[in-house]
């Protein structure tokens, strides 16, 4: 139980960091208190794989020296993080995430946008990332149809990535009890996207249901991919058309459940007796 809401609250706060997605949860959202605002550092040791140089795709990009590319890049307007010595450049972590766009989401770049913003961490996310806006129009609008992610500032590993669009339709965005019984439609196209894209390093073990919400006017669901080694995905999917919407990354996962565990005491129960002489009992967190 403990799993799977901290990765609810993990798809919850990368939303939040992101796009605007809305999450159908259970009250598991609530045990992040007001914390004072205070960012509390995760110990983190950079391990930077032989494999760097495919995670750093070497394509061309147009930034502000000019030059021949395919698409250009510049720091988002609402920016204000200041990327230390150690951090990959602008330039590089835009190169690290569309290089995931093109290998997850097949995505072509020319033409495109792509907006830049950097953050030393935050309280649910203790780790510096660089996070990416990529259009295909040069105005940014909360209608804009873009593909996100974020990665590690240092390592260039994705954290996450997604597609965000707006419906021409009008459709439900409530939630449909039935798939919370029977999701094995969203289990095989999620299992095909994690095997094609080898978004973990063992055989897929089994796939769960998670959460649903909508982003914008597109009704989503959430599952979890669990992998025999123990690594998990989080990947959604438009509960209107079946697209692929994105996933939130194993390491991810691992960087928000050391917050919440630094955030929030131990799960206690709480016993209470009604008027009529009946205990009651609840779970709660006790708050550090």
């Amino acid at each position: 139980m403990k799993q799977k809401n901290i990765l609810k609250l993990t798809a919850a706060t990368l939303a939040i960091i992101g796009a605007g997605t809305i999450i159908f949860n259970s009250a598991a959202e609530v045990t992040l208190a007001a914390n004072g605002g205070k960012v509390e550092k995760v110990p983190t040791s950079y391990q930077v794989s032989d494999s760097l140089e495919t995670a750093l795709p070497q394509s061309e990009i147009k930034g502000e020296s000019g030059g021949k590319a395919n698409y250009s890049v510049s720091m988002d307007s609402l920016n204000t993080g200041t990327p230390t010595n150690v951090d990959l450049t602008m330039e590089e972590a835009a190169e690290a995430g569309t290089g995931y766009l093109r290998d997850i989401f097949g995505l072509d770049l020319e033409g495109a946008y792509v907006y830049m913003s950097y953050c030393p961490g935050t309280e649910t996310f203790p780790r510096a990332f660089w996070s990416g806006d990529v259009l295909f129009q040069k105005e940014q609008t909360p209608e804009s149809t873009r593909w996100t992610y974020m990665v590690d500032a240092v390592t260039g590993e994705l954290f996450n990535i997604g597609y965000d669009r707006q419906l021409d339709v009008s459709v439900p965005l409530g939630l449909d009890a039935a798939l919370e019984k029977d999701y094995s439609i969203y289990a095989e196209l999620a299992k095909k996207k994690t095997e094609e894209c080898r978004l973990i390093d063992s055989p897929v073990d089994r796939v769960e249901y998670n959460c649903q919400g909508y982003a914008g006017n597109d009704p989503t669901i959430a599952v979890d991919v669990i992998g025999k080694n123990g690594e998990i995905v989080n990947m959604s999917f438009s509960r209107y058309d079946q697209m692929f919407l994105g996933f939130i990354t194993d390491t991810s996962r691992k960087v928000t459940e050391s917050a919440l565990d630094n955030a929030v005491g131990e799960v206690v129960d709480i016993e209470a007796e009604n008027i009529d002489g009946s205990t009651v009992t609840w779970t709660t967190r006790v708050v550090k």
